[in-house]
């Protein structure tokens, strides 16, 4: 019988001193040695390592090709000067994003079960994820890594000996462009096009707030656009290309 369960991809642990690594090496400022020097320094396998570099090219190194063009406007984007662990930390959460659905399942259920409270049990995290992705130990391992990699990167800490997620405090993106492009990271994430006004609390982006008024943000972004649906219904999508 042929599984019908999708595909989780996301399985790994990812350190954000990995992604920013992985950039450096991008962007010819170090050699891949130093990238494989820290996955070492942190006691990877052989096997894990592999693995653990499947991602970093997916995220970073080598995207596929329906996503490099965004990959790489990311990578320009949020490394130009100097870049700061907040920049890698926006440039890894729309990178995933965009790149894994299951990061993306894991950050809408994270956001909207901490977004009334500010807190959650993680035991609901993988109930949700396993109605999704089907009740397989797979499906606990890689929900756990997701988690981790998260709260590594700043999002989520883990409280009440573990079994409980409190989100963090929510980082400020005042650039234009930068918010433009984690809303597209949203976008390819969802699949489909989100209401203008619910976009600032949409559930993926629950890291971040974004300082601009984001009716501004799309009309001057060349990635996005308003579309009107009735007298006052207005959504966000990804611009048609020819």
């Amino acid at each position: 019988m042929i599984s019908t369960s999708p595909q989780i991809g996301f399985d790994r642990f990812i350190q954000i001193d990995w992604v920013a690594a992985a950039l450096r090496v991008r962007n010819r400022i170090t050699s891949m040695d130093d990238l494989n020097g820290l996955l070492d320094a942190a006691g990877l396998g052989k096997e894990a390592k592999i693995k653990t570099r499947t991602k970093l090219n997916a995220l970073v190194l080598d995207p596929r090709s329906d996503l490099s063009e965004f990959i790489d406007r990311g990578i320009n984007l949020f490394t130009e000067g100097d870049s700061t662990q907040q920049d890698a930390t926006c440039f890894a959460w729309g990178a995933a994003l965009a790149t894994y659905p299951y990061f993306g399942k894991v950050a809408e259920f994270t956001g909207r079960l901490t977004s009334i409270q500010g807190d959650c049990s993680v035991a609901e995290i993988h109930r949700r994820m396993s109605e999704v992705y089907g009740e397989r130990e797979i499906t606990k391992r890689a929900t756990q890594a997701v988690l981790q990699t998260q709260a590594n990167w700043g999002a989520i800490q883990r409280v009440e000996a573990g079994k409980r997620l409190a989100r963090l405090a929510s980082t400020s993106v005042a650039d234009t462009i930068k918010i433009s492009w984690l809303i597209e990271a949203a976008l390819r994430y969802q699949g489909r096009a989100v209401g203008l006004a619910t976009l600032q609390s949409t559930p993926v982006l629950y890291p971040f707030t974004f300082e601009s008024p984001l009716a501004y943000v799309v009309c001057h972004s060349s990635e996005l656009e308003l579309r009107s649906e009735g007298p006052t219904q207005q959504f966000v999508a990804l611009k048609a290309t020819s």
